[in-house]
């Protein structure tokens, strides 16, 4: 009998993914390839189900694998909806079109580019990290593939990238009977901290309150429903000093690689300690060495392993080192069926059944590893509030789940449990 409601169950989370792929969590910056909110109706679905997946695991990876294919599909309709800004890299990942960022490249190569028609676009030092960026165009006429794998070896031992696109991964869904709550969650919290964190997302609605914000994208800044969320949840659990980087305005090609390093190094030359990042992409060496110059500089950085499923690729920046890399359960404490996975797993936090706000103030219910970070990060904060090592903290708060001790589905145990209810 268990074994066929676990089957009729699937068959049903098969059936409304076909019908609306909302794990898939796929969300260009306008929207355009936004998907149906319903993140609280696969909520009460799990909910009802209980213990029978267990039994249906061979089931859930072929629904694991539907979930990649729709993430690729969702994929090729952003960009057949913006070719004009966006085309594939050598990986077949998406970019900015026709560009190409370097790190520290040497005035011989950059010449060797030039002749080989590659133009330069600008050239910065991020501050706070001290990074020194080239933007380079690719030659008249060639696709971004080839042009990245004639750049490689023109210059072997240099870092160029494509400019990739990164995604908020979310499912927000207004809970019934939402109302306007303007600083709710800020009256009511648990505790007070003030190391300054920072936020890598859309910026947040006039209802959170913040220290500090810049935009890193055309159109910014923009109020948006996730990075209203983020920002919120941190508000609610106690952060007092939040500095939020907008990197995707109304930019079809925001939540780039270069708008987060350029967000990263603002976040960190204003001493945010700690940095959230609810967002996942594919590997990006340019990116990467930003977040390693940051750690270098005593920044925390704590991101989501995304929500396209166990099948999806690693998620990055999570699976970059050193990066906290946070998961999502229920409140059952059941690890999120629809969550990511990266090359490591620190810990995991409530990803479902959370409240927070939009960007018009509104209480929303949230599902999603999105949802889950920031709740890791305020953990990280206060534990860095509070001195000595701060992770020897977090593990001593966590929660074993699962199998003893740390594993892949739930990290080091879960933190910050009881976060996010309801005010």
């Amino acid at each position: 009998m268990r074994r066929s409601r676990a089957i009729i169950f699937v068959s049903l989370l098969c059936a409304m993914t076909i019908a609306a792929p909302s794990w898939a969590q796929l969300r260009s910056p306008l929207g355009q390839v936004g998907l149906p909110r319903v993140g609280g109706v696969v909520g009460g679905l799990v909910d009802e189900a209980g213990d029978t997946l267990d039994q249906a695991g061979n089931l859930l990876e072929r629904q694991a694998r539907d979930l990649l294919r729709l993430r690729d599909q969702q994929l090729a309709r952003l960009l057949r909806q913006n070719r004009d800004r966006i085309e594939r890299d050598a990986t077949g990942s998406l970019a900015r079109r026709g560009e190409l960022l370097s790190v520290g490249i040497s005035p011989d190569d950059l010449n060797s580019l030039k002749r080989a028609r590659f133009a330069v676009i600008a050239q910065e030092t991020v501050e706070g990290l001290d990074l020194q960026i080239t933007r380079l165009r690719v030659p008249v006429g060639m696709d971004l593939a080839k042009a990245q794998a004639l750049a490689a070896q023109i210059a072997p031992g240099t870092d160029i990238s494509a400019d990739n696109l990164h995604w908020q991964s979310e499912s927000l869904a207004a809970g019934k009977g939402a109302v306007v709550l303007p600083g709710l969650l800020a009256a009511q919290a648990r505790i007070t901290v003030e190391v300054p964190i920072g936020i890598i997302d859309g910026a947040p609605g006039p209802a959170i309150r913040v220290t500090g914000r810049k935009g890193f994208a055309t159109g910014a800044l923009l109020p948006s429903d996730h990075g209203s969320a983020v920002a919120s949840l941190l508000h609610g659990e106690g952060a007092s000093r939040l500095w939020v980087a907008d990197v995707y305005g109304s930019d079809p090609a925001g939540g780039n690689a270069l708008a987060i390093v350029q967000g990263l190094g603002w976040l960190a030359n204003n001493g945010c300690k700690v940095i959230t990042i609810s967002l996942v992409g594919p590997r990006n060496t340019v990116l990467e060495r930003a977040i390693r110059r940051a750690q270098q500089r005593g920044v925390v950085v704590v991101a989501a392993v995304g929500n396209d499923g166990p099948a999806s690729p690693p998620a990055f920046p999570a699976s970059y080192d050193g990066v906290v890399a946070v998961t999502g359960v229920d409140r059952k404490g059941r690890a999120l069926i629809e969550a990511g996975r990266a090359l490591h797993l620190d810990y995991a936090a409530p990803g479902a059944d959370v409240y927070a706000l939009n960007a018009r103030g509104k209480s929303v219910k949230l599902r999603g590893t999105s949802f889950a970070t920031p709740l890791v990060a305020i953990r990280v904060a206060a534990a860095m509030a509070n001195g000595g090592k701060w992770q020897t903290r977090l593990d001593a708060q966590a929660r074993d789940l699962g199998p003893k001790g740390p594993d892949k589905r739930y990290g080091r145990g879960l933190l910050c449990e009881g976060c996010g209810k309801k005010k």
